[in-house]
């Protein structure tokens, strides 16, 4: 099944809850969905045997600061039984105090745990009913969120200065 053959199915099953800006990119198709469906669609895409998106191999996000909705998170999807790659998003709208939420897909795919943990420690993206929300890579104090287009270069109060590096 070729992307677009991909993209009529959820079309199909999803109707409006498939956003019609679709985008190829490299020949692969990204299709942004309404972020109140993710996990059900997500698991048709698993389920479905003419799909069978049984390989999730990334979740991050992009911060289109100063557009709103500032975030969009991405899935890179993989069917190992039928060798075809998909993208989806949903976008994310930030909320009170900087924050965003969209539903947790570890439930769908494993895989998903860190994947999410990281995103949510990096852009402040809250990952609902998120099995294990733990900080993987920076202090648990720290309250800031290194890879959004706002953080300052120079750091904050936040981020203390690194010790010199020795050789």
């Amino acid at each position: 099944m070729n992307q677009e053959g991909i993209r009529d199915r959820l079309v199909s099953k999803f109707g409006e809850d498939v956003v019609s800006d679709a985008t190829m990119f490299r020949d692969q198709l990204c299709v942004t969905v309404t972020k109140d469906k993710i996990r059900e669609i997500c698991r048709f895409l698993r389920d479905e045997p003419d799909l069978a998106f049984n390989f999730l191999s990334f979740v991050g996000a992009v911060d289109n600061y100063p557009r709103t909705p500032r975030f969009e998170v991405v899935y890179q999807l993989n069917s190992l039984r039928h060798n075809h790659r998909f993208r989806i998003k949903v976008r994310v709208e930030e909320a009170e105090g900087g924050l965003g939420s969209v539903d947790s897909v570890v439930d769908v795919w494993p895989t998903a745990d860190w994947h999410e943990r990281e995103t949510a420690e990096m852009y402040g993206i809250t990952f609902n009913d998120h099995p294990d929300p733990r900080k993987l890579l920076l202090p648990e104090h720290w309250t800031v969120f290194p890879l959004r287009k706002d953080f300052p270069l120079e750091g904050t109060d936040d981020t203390p200065d690194l010790p010199p590096q020795t050789n």
